[in-house]
C-alpha cells in the first residue's frame, strides 16, 4: 500500500538538521566523529575489525570481516592506491585525530556476544590446569540475555474498556478480581504518558485506515477521540472510526471469530494491510495437539522406515551374499503418496532478492525494501518447534504486507520463462525456517501450507552458524548430514501442497572443507540409492552464501567458489535434459518449476552497490543475487540496481525513510506505549547498520566496498554528520525525532558495545 505524500516533510528535515546543531551528546560533532573507529597508520596490512548483521541464518552482528585482498575496481582513481578496509573519502571532509586519545573503537562482535575465542579457549586452559575445579565464566549467549526494558503504561487498561466507547464497555471475564484499570478517564489521565507531538498529534495508523486499533492505548489518541453529549446530558468518550461501514462490520465479523480468552477479539490479527495473520484459535489447537497430522504421520513413518533399512543396508557385512542383499533391496517400499504440482517460480537479473535477516528483516524494513525495488523478500528465520507449539512470537514472523505479495518484476523477450509459468499467480514473500529433525519441518511446512495462503516459497535454512541452532543439529549442521537433509526436503516437499521448496546453504563448515559442490548433486537429484525409484527431492532452487560457518564474515565472500557451483548447477539442468525419454527420467511430480525440473541458483555475499550485482550476475553466471548487509546499510540499493547508477541520496532523503520506516512499524506494531516501544527497538537496531554507510559524494572514487570503514569525517550537513555518528545516544536521539521521549523503563543495549543506554526515569 503506497505511503500518503507528507506536505510537512521537507519542513521535518528541516527541524531535524535544526535538532542536529544542537549538542545531541557530550561532544560536537568533530569530537563525536573522532571517536569512530579510528584506522592505525602503521597497520600496513590494512586489516580492520567491524560488525556484520546476521544473515540467516547467521547471527544479527556477527563476528568481525577482515579484507585481506584488494578489491577489483573498473573505476578510474586516478591513480591513486586503495587502501583495504578504509573508505576514500576526500581530504576536504576529513578530520584530524592526530591529537585525539590513541585506542581503538573496533568492534569485537564474538565478545559482545559470548563467542570470545581467546576468552573461552583461556577459560578451558584454567578449567584444565586446576583439574576442572574453577570457577566457570558465565556466557552471554547468543545476545539471550540481552535487555530492552519495559516500555509500558503505568496503569494498564483493562482489554474489556480498551477499544470500545466509554458507556459502551465489553464484560470483562475476571470481573472485580480483575487488577487492570476499567475506568478511562482515569487511565487517560493518569494510567499513561501524554501524547506524542511529532506528525503533528495525528495518529499515522488513524490517518491512512481511518481507524487506530490500539484503542485508547493509542499514544496519539487524542486525533481520534471525541466527547458526545448524550440525550441525559452525560458525556461519553467515544472513539472515532472513518473506515468505510462495511469494513468495519467486516473486522468484527473476524473479531468474533477471533476471541481471546477474555472473549475479545484478537486485534493484531485485524491490522490494515498484513497478510498471514494466523488466526488465534489455529495457534491454541497447534499448542494444545489438536491439529490434526494423520496424513504427514504417516509419511513420516515412511520416512523413518526407509531410513532405517537405508542404513542396514550400507552397513552390510561383507561376506553376505547376493541373495541376502536381494532381500534387503525388496524391503524397499515406495512412499504413500507423492508431491503436489508446484507452483513455478522465476529468479533472474531482474529479480534482486533480500535475504532473510534476523531480527532486522521485519515486515516494515521489508515493505521499505519492497518500496525501493526489492522483487523478492523472505521472512526472518522462523524455528520449526516453536511453530508447531502455536507460538505467537515466531508465527508473527510469517506475516507479511500486502505489497510483498504482488507479482515480481520480469523483462518480456529477455528472461527465461519456461513452460506453464503465470506471473499473475508469483508473489515476492517466502518464509524461512529452521529444524533439527525432518519430522518437525514436514509438520511445519503442512501447517504453513493450511495457514499461510500468500508464500512463494518456504526456504529451509542450511547455513545458520548460531552455536544454539548448529549444536542442536539444525542450520549449518544439516551441511554435514546430507542424508538428513534430503530426508527433510522430501518431506516438505510432500506436504507444502503447491508452494515449492528451496534451501539456504553455505560452502561448508569448515573454511578447508568446501561441501556445497557435493551438496549441490544431491539436492537436485537425490542420493544415487533412490534417484531411480524416488526421484529428485524437489529442490527449487539453491541459495549459496560464499563463506563456511567457521568464517562467518572473517574473509571476503568466495564469489569464485559460487561461481563453480554456478556451473555445477547449470551442468545438472544440462543431464536432466538428457535423461528426457529415457528409463531414468525422474518422476515429472517430483520435480519444481518445469518439466526439466530446472533448479534455480542464486549467490549470497558482499553485494553493496548495482556494480557489484552486474559483476556476480555475469561474472559468476547465477540466476540472481541474494542481497543482506547491503541492504541494511544502503536500502536503496535495489532502487540503484533497477536504474544502473549510483544514488547519492542526501540526509534528507535518508531521513524520510527512517520517517517510512517508523509509519510502517506503528501500522505493523502498534500505535500504543508496547508498538511505540518496538517501533524504536527495531528502527534502533536498523540505525547500528546505516550509519556505516559512506555518501556517494564523499568518496574519491569508485565502487564502494561494503567491508570499507571511513576515517572520522564530517558531513556535508549537521545532519548528515549525526547520520553517521556510531554513538547510539545519537541514534536514540534520532528515534526521538518521530517517536517522542524515551520511556522511563526503556533500555538498549547495541550489540557491539560495552555499555548500555538507560532512559533518565
Amino acid at each position: 500500500m503506497s505511503e500518503a505524500p507528507n506536505p510537512e516533510r521537507a519542513e521535518l528535515a528541516q527541524d531535524a538538521s535544526n535538532m542536529a546543531v544542537a549538542p545531541v551528546s557530550d561532544d560536537i560533532p568533530e569530537e563525536r566523529a573522532a571517536k569512530r573507529l579510528k584506522m592505525d597508520a602503521s597497520n600496513e596490512s590494512g586489516n580492520v575489525e567491524f560488525a556484520e548483521p546476521q544473515v540467516p541464518g547467521e547471527g544479527l552482528h556477527d563476528a568481525p570481516a577482515k579484507e585481506t585482498e584488494a578489491r577489483p575496481d573498473n573505476h578510474a582513481n586516478n591513480g591513486r592506491d586503495r587502501r583495504n578496509g578504509l573508505a576514500p573519502i576526500k581530504k576536504e571532509f576529513l578530520i584530524d585525530v592526530s591529537g585525539a586519545k590513541n585506542g581503538s573503537d573496533a568492534v569485537d562482535d564474538d565478545a559482545a556476544e559470548g563467542r570470545d575465542a581467546n576468552r573461552d579457549g583461556q577459560q578451558r586452559r584454567d578449567d584444565r590446569d586446576s583439574g576442572g575445579r574453577g570457577k566457570k565464566e558465565k556466557k552471554g549467549g547468543q545476545n539471550i540475555e540481552r535487555t530492552f526494558g519495559k516500555f509500558e503504561d503505568a496503569l494498564p487498561l483493562c482489554n474489556s474498556r480498551a477499544f470500545t466507547d466509554e458507556f459502551s464497555p465489553r464484560e470483562c471475564k475476571f470481573g472485580d478480581r480483575c487488577k487492570m484499570c476499567h475506568d478511562v478517564r482515569k487511565y487517560l489521565a493518569e494510567g499513561r504518558r501524554e501524547d506524542v507531538e511529532t506528525f503533528e498529534g495525528k495518529c499515522p495508523v488513524f490517518e491512512q485506515y481511518g481507524w487506530c486499533p490500539s484503542g485508547w492505548k493509542c499514544r496519539f489518541v487524542k486525533s481520534h477521540m471525541e466527547e458526545v453529549e448524550r440525550e441525559d446530558g452525560r458525556k461519553e468518550l467515544v472513539l472515532v472510526n472513518k473506515s468505510a461501514e462495511k469494513e468495519a462490520k467486516d473486522g468484527e465479523e473476524k473479531g468474533d471469530e477471533n476471541k481471546n480468552d477474555n472473549g475479545l477479539a484478537d486485534h493484531d490479527e485485524r491490522r490494515a494491510g498484513i497478510v498471514n495473520s494466523v488466526a488465534l484459535t489455529d495457534k491454541i489447537n497447534l499448542s494444545r495437539k489438536r491439529v490434526d497430522f494423520t496424513k504427514a504421520d504417516e509419511y513420516i513413518k515412511w520416512m523413518n522406515k526407509e531410513s532405517a533399512t537405508n542404513n542396514e543396508f550400507h552397513h552390510r557385512r561383507k561376506e553376505q551374499g547376493d541373495e541376502g542383499i536381494e532381500d534387503l533391496r525388496a524391503r524397499f517400499v515406495d512412499p504413500p503418496f507423492m508431491p503436489s504440482e508446484k507452483r513455478r517460480l522465476y529468479f533472474g537479473p531482474e529479480t534482486p532478492t533480500l535475504a532473510p535477516l534476523t531480527t532486522q528483516g521485519n515486515l516494515p524494513f521489508r515493505r521499505l525494501c519492497v518500496e525501493l525495488g526489492c522483487q523478492l523478500t523472505y521472512s526472518e528465520m522462523a524455528m520449526g518447534m516453536p511453530l508447531l507449539q502455536g507460538s505467537k512470537s515466531d508465527w508473527t514472523l510469517l506475516k507479511a504486507h500486502q505489497s510483498e505479495i504482488s507479482p515480481p518484476k520480469i523483462t518480456p523477450g529477455k528472461s527465461f520463462v519456461f513452460d506453464e509459468y503465470d506471473h499473475s499467480k508469483d508473489l515476492r514473500f517466502g518464509a524461512q525456517i529452521s529444524g533439527n529433525q525432518p519430522w518437525i519441518v514436514t509438520k511445519v511446512a503442512d501447517v504453513l501450507n493450511r495457514y499461510c495462503p500468500h508464500l512463494r516459497l518456504i526456504d529451509l535454512n542450511c547455513g545458520c552458524p548460531i552455536d544454539m541452532v548448529f549444536k542442536s543439529g539444525g542450520g549449518s549442521a544439516l551441511l554435514e548430514s546430507p542424508g538428513k537433509l534430503e530426508r527433510m526436503l522430501r518431506g516438505m516437499n510432500v506436504m507444502s501442497g503447491e508452494i515449492p521448496i528451496t534451501a539456504k546453504i553455505r560452502t561448508g563448515v569448515k573454511g578447508n572443507r568446501p561441501v556445497a559442490t557435493q551438496l549441490l548433486g544431491r539436492l537436485a537429484f537425490g542420493a544415487r540409492e533412490h534417484r531411480e525409484r524416488l526421484g529428485a527431492p524437489g529442490c527449487a532452487a539453491v541459495t549459496l552464501h560464499g563463506r563456511s560457518r567457521e568464517q562467518r564474515y572473517t574473509k571476503k565472500a568466495d564469489w569464485g567458489y559460487i561461481g563453480e557451483c554456478a556451473a555445477l548447477v547449470k551442468s545438472y539442468n544440462e543431464q536432466k535434459d538428457a535423461l528426457t525419454d529415457t528409463a531414468a527420467e525422474p518422476d515429472a511430480s517430483t520435480l519444481p518449476n518445469s518439466k526439466d525440473g530446472r533448479m534455480y541458483f542464486l549467490g549470497n555475499g558482499d553485494c553493496y552497490s548495482h556494480f557489484d550485482y552486474q559483476e556476480h550476475v555475469s561474472k559468476a553466471r547465477v540466476d540472481s543475487v541474494m542481497i543482506g548487509r547491503g541492504a541494511l546499510i544502503k536500502p536503496w540499493v535495489f532502487e540503484e540496481i533497477e536504474k544502473g547508477q549510483y544514488l547519492d541520496k542526501s540526509s534528507s532523503e535518508r531521513l524520510t525513510y527512517i520517517e517510512k520506516f517508523v509509519r510502517y512499524g506503528l501500522e505493523a506494531w502498534g500505535s500504543d506505549e508496547l508498538g511505540i516501544g518496538f517501533t524504536r527497538r527495531f528502527l534502533l537496531e536498523w540505525l547500528s547498520f546505516t550509519h556505516r554507510y559512506v555518501p556517494i559524494g564523499l568518496l574519491e572514487y569508485l565502487p564502494p566496498s561494503l567491508n570499507d570503514r571511513p576515517p572520522a569525517y564530517r558531513g556535508r550537513d549537521e545532519l548528515e554528520t549525526l547520520m553517521a555518528s556510531d554513538n547510539y545516544k545519537d541514534w536514540i536521539k534520532i528515534t526521538e525525532m518521530f517517536l517522542g521521549p524515551v520511556h522511563p523503563g526503556f533500555r538498549f543495549q547495541p550489540k557491539h558495545k560495552s555499555n548500555s543506554y538507560e532512559a533518565e526515569g
